[in-house]
């Protein structure tokens, strides 16, 4: 096993480790811990949110969730001889849930998803499902259950939803600024178009001091993914991806956190992956000077892994760039079609038993394929959706006599 460089108590906050991570990015969040170049090492990580979720039939957990907590990130790693403009090597040797524990937070036998209430968030589907809703999973070795979606059973691609490396000053205000100027286009929006820097819960590692309230007042939310990579929720950055990340501040300070036991493309709801503590090995190198040589300078690029379940039989549901609720044509609009994709497969599925809550929780969380078909055929995008059919235990093809209809259950909801 590699040696562990940032080790994590589960029963303990993230703030009180021996060693506490940190939830905003900024180049002076101190290094944790140093390698060099060539070398493999463990992270454990705590679950995205600090366990404020806990495994229960109630989503008031979600509902009343303190985002400005997350992400929980474990790091910065520092390496050796990384320059800003070199390009850091980041290898998935293994990861997973925590490992010989059953207890109370995420990670230890069983994990979550969720859907945030509209004003805390919200989600993609969230004009249609503004409330907060909940199924918790177990695990099985490889395979998730959850008693509230009774009838579903699959093989997680496990992954990190975030890791990345710290942002130079520069870079740092330029993300400020341009999410500032967006959500100052509608600052009363509901869900918010951004979330700008905020020193409420911010952590800052083993910055104390004025150092830490600086890095609290200045760092930016680990929500979106941004140039150094961060929070980019790919469901196949699992076991044996290869991915070169931008390195913008001396050490490249990586980052990891959002353990993730499985999602759908899009991570429709959210908190939609199946989230969960753990922990994930890595190995690193360096190509000096490589976002030159190789023109990645706003985003990494990656390989990716290649252990993954194999499904041969899918529903596949197509959605274009019209609202149908309201009749509105948009010009090539990827994301209006990938949303009416989503909702014509929850429609489906309700004609099965299960509820519109519980379809929206499973297409976050099960290995759904999300994919652009068509881009060129004005006015309509063309975005389509792949739903294995072999995770149900029921067959949800349709046939001549009719959907098989059945008791499917409830998932959590708030009160």
């Amino acid at each position: 096993m590699p040696e562990v460089i940032f080790s994590v108590d589960q029963s303990r906050s993230m703030r009180d480790q021996e060693v506490p991570g940190h939830n905003r990015w900024h180049p002076d969040v101190p290094n944790a811990a140093m390698v060099r170049p060539g070398d493999e090492f463990r992270l454990e990580c705590r679950d995205w949110t600090d366990a404020q979720i806990g495994n229960n039939d109630s989503a008031n957990d979600v509902r009343d969730i303190d985002l400005k907590r997350c992400h929980m990130l474990s790091g910065p790693i520092g390496i050796e001889g990384a320059e800003p403009g070199d390009l850091l090597i980041v290898d998935i040797l293994e990861l997973g849930p925590v490992p010989q524990q059953v207890g109370d937070a995420p990670g230890q036998g069983w994990g979550y998803t969720g859907v945030f209430a509209k004003a805390n968030g919200g989600g993609f589907l969230t004009d249609y499902f503004p409330d907060s809703l909940k199924a918790v999973w177990d695990f099985h070795g490889q395979m998730a259950t959850t008693r509230h979606l009774p009838g579903v059973r699959f093989t997680g691609i496990t992954h990190p939803g975030l890791f990345g490396t710290a942002p130079s000053a520069e870079l740092l205000e330029r993300w400020n600024r341009r999410e500032q100027a967006l959500v100052d286009t509608d600052p009363d929006r509901v869900p918010p178009l951004g979330l700008t820097p905020d020193p409420e819960q911010a952590l800052a590692g083993k910055a104390t001091g004025s150092d830490a309230e600086r890095i609290g007042q200045e760092g930016a939310r680990t929500v979106p993914a941004r140039e150094n990579g961060g929070n980019q929720d790919i469901k196949n950055f699992t076991r044996g991806s290869r991915v070169f990340v931008p390195v913008h501040v001396k050490d490249a300070k990586l980052s990891a956190g959002d353990l993730h036991f499985s999602q759908g493309d899009g991570e429709i709801t959210f908190c939609g992956a199946i989230e969960m503590g753990g922990y994930i090995d890595f190995h690193v190198d360096l190509i000096k000077g490589g976002m030159e040589k190789y023109g990645v300078t706003t985003n990494p690029v990656f390989m990716p892994g290649n252990v993954e379940p194999r499904y041969s039989e899918f529903m596949s549901f197509v959605g274009i760039s019209v609202d149908h609720d309201t009749d509105t044509n948009y010009y090539m609009d990827a994301t209006v079609a990938y949303r009416r994709a989503c909702l014509n497969a929850v429609e489906y599925l309700k004609r099965f038993g299960y509820s519109g809550e519980q379809a929206y929780l499973l297409l976050g969380a099960a290995p759904i394929e999300g994919r652009i078909s068509g881009i060129v055929d004005i006015p309509n995008a063309c975005c389509s959706l792949y739903l294995p059919t072999s995770i149900f235990d029921f067959d949800v093809r349709p046939t001549a006599e009719g959907p098989k209809v059945a008791d499917r259950g409830q998932c959590a909801v708030a009160s």
